[in-house]
């Protein structure tokens, strides 16, 4: 096995650049041969591994952590048959626009379109994975703003009522199922608590092979006979990556990788286990990268996890945005205020009704509950009421009667807050938003104590960009030619998303990880 030179190019004074020193051969254990090496093993990597056993291949996934990774609750496509029952359609030509426009256009349009042609397929197949256990619902949580509307293509998967088959919900439980079809094919296994630390060629240039770490604390070498996938996630929680590709990743003050494990450098302190990895082994072996800035999901998940429509204001008090937008705009417009981990949503005792009066002209996530039914209808016992009172007793939502008091429990210039509200109250008898242009159907008042405090603020979850592949998944060199062997699927893999995480629908980045898993595993099977 070769011990492959670092790449040399525009990253090579990074740290994170530089291979480690190849492992002595006789500090090797053994190695372990199978015909689909998949490392990583949370949705990406469990599908491909899950794929390999519809098309006959045996596989191995390695997978770091002690147990299944995944988060977030919903999965995407543009067609499904609770959409075609519900008469639900999405013209995917506008959608490809859309995206385009929300990416910066720095988006691979053969991927774009791959991904809306597959999607469907995508999900189907996990669907018919979990037979009769499983139940596909469409949600009905989308924002219904003017120039950023949310597609009726978020999907959520439940089991169905009496059925106690899998444990987890939402990415867990697709987890769950693709893991256990992986594990149906002869032979094939998911070796978890094993740490892939470079990958290897063989004298043609072909990837065949990863050194990786066992739990038993012995290195061992896994070597794939037809192809090597790499599903090992984002660059999240790599400092000197995000600072190298997605510095406003390094912005927010939160984290919210799950699962979070101990920290090495930092005694005491835990950070996520999305560290790169596979993007410093493909790119070790010459792979190439997105154009920096990546995209990020800047999700409001930093502290209470409704937001809404009412007046916001930063930690000086002070109003900074038309709160009439998408989650990810409200998250970057927090980022960029002074001390701007945070803000709040100010809001009067009339609040709960007046939501429920414009729900059907804004909604979206962190203004409608997380999971509910596509055409639900407002009612008072929705339940967000009771959200925000349980905010209260948390301290993530200060009442008082008074605006004075109010300042006083956040901790921002009395002076400052109640001239804020005397204006918003101003442009709301004015009926026309002449500061910041927000729909004035959605301007209340702020008049009838008591008064409310609504902390949130923006968290990291996810980096997007990677590795660039064609459209079988291939990872391409610095001459945009297939590197022999190599694969890249998930959030290691670039090409799909610029700027921002598109919020067109929730959950794309789970059915695109489906999408590319099914689409590298049948190019590998093609290949016999």
């Amino acid at each position: 096995m070769g011990n492959e030179e670092t790449t040399r190019g525009m990253y090579d004074d990074c740290a994170w650049a530089v291979r480690p020193d190849a492992i002595p051969e006789d500090q090797i254990a053994e190695t372990v041969e199978t015909e689909v090496l998949i490392i990583g093993g949370g949705i990406s990597g469990l599908a491909a591994g899950a794929r390999c056993t519809d098309l006959g291949l045996k596989c191995i996934v390695l997978e770091k952590h002690n147990g299944i990774v995944a988060r977030g609750a919903h999965i995407a496509c543009v067609d499904s048959p609770v959409m075609r029952k519900l008469g639900v359609t999405v013209d995917k030509k506008q959608f490809a626009r859309d995206w385009m426009r929300i990416s910066g256009s720095r988006v691979n349009e053969d991927l774009l379109w791959l991904y809306l042609n597959n999607c469907s397929d995508a999900v189907q197949w996990l669907m018919d994975l979990g037979g009769d256990a499983l139940e596909l619902r469409l949600f009905g949580g989308q924002y219904r703003g003017p120039d950023f509307t949310e597609y009726p293509g978020t999907h959520y998967i439940v089991q169905k009522k009496g059925v106690n088959k899998y444990k987890g919900r939402g990415a867990i439980l697709m987890c769950e199922v693709l893991q256990e079809r992986c594990l149906q094919g002869e032979g094939n296994q998911i070796i978890r608590q094993t740490r892939a630390q470079y990958l290897e060629k063989d004298d043609t240039g072909r990837v065949v092979s990863c050194i990786a770490l066992s739990e038993d604390g012995k290195y061992r070498r896994y070597c794939g006979t037809k192809a090597v996938i790499l599903a090992t996630g984002d660059i999240g929680s790599n400092k000197d990556m995000l600072k190298t590709f997605s510095p406003w990743g390094l912005v927010p003050k939160i984290n919210f990788y799950i699962p979070q494990v101990p920290d090495p450098d930092n005694p005491g302190k835990k950070k996520g286990l999305n560290t790169g990895d596979g993007h410093r082994m493909g790119y070790w072996v010459g792979g190439q990268f997105d154009t920096p800035s990546w995209a990020l999901s800047l999700h409001l998940v930093g502290y209470a996890m409704y937001v809404f429509f009412f007046l916001f204001v930063n930690r000086q008090g002070k109003r900074f945005m038309n709160e009439d937008t998408w989650a990810q705009a409200k998250a970057i417009r927090c980022l960029m205020q002074p001390e701007g981990d945070f803000a709040y949503t100010v809001f009067d005792s009339k609040w709960f009704k007046e939501l429920g009066e414009r729900i059907e002209i804004t909604g979206g996530q962190f203004t409608d509950p997380l999971i509910v039914d596509y055409g639900y209808k407002w009612s008072d016992d929705i339940g967000i009421d009771k959200e925000i009172e349980k905010y209260v007793e948390r301290g993530l939502c200060f009442k008082a009667d008074t605006i004075e008091e109010l300042a006083e429990q956040m901790e921002v210039p009395a002076k400052q807050l109640k001239a804020t509200v005397d204006r918003y109250n101003e442009l709301y008898e004015m009926g026309d938003d002449v500061d910041y242009g927000k729909r004035s159907e959605l301007l209340t008042s702020i008049t009838k104590p008591p008064y409310y405090a609504l902390k949130w603020g923006p968290a990291l979850l996810t980096v997007f960009g990677g590795l660039l592949t064609d459209t079988h998944m291939h990872v391409l060199d610095k001459d945009n030619k297939p590197i022999p062997g190599l694969y890249a699927i998930g959030n290691v893999a670039g090409g799909l998303y610029g700027v921002d995480y598109p919020l067109l629908w929730n959950g794309n980045s789970h059915s695109r990880c489906l999408t590319w898993a099914r689409q590298a595993v049948a190019d590998i099977a093609e290949k016999e």
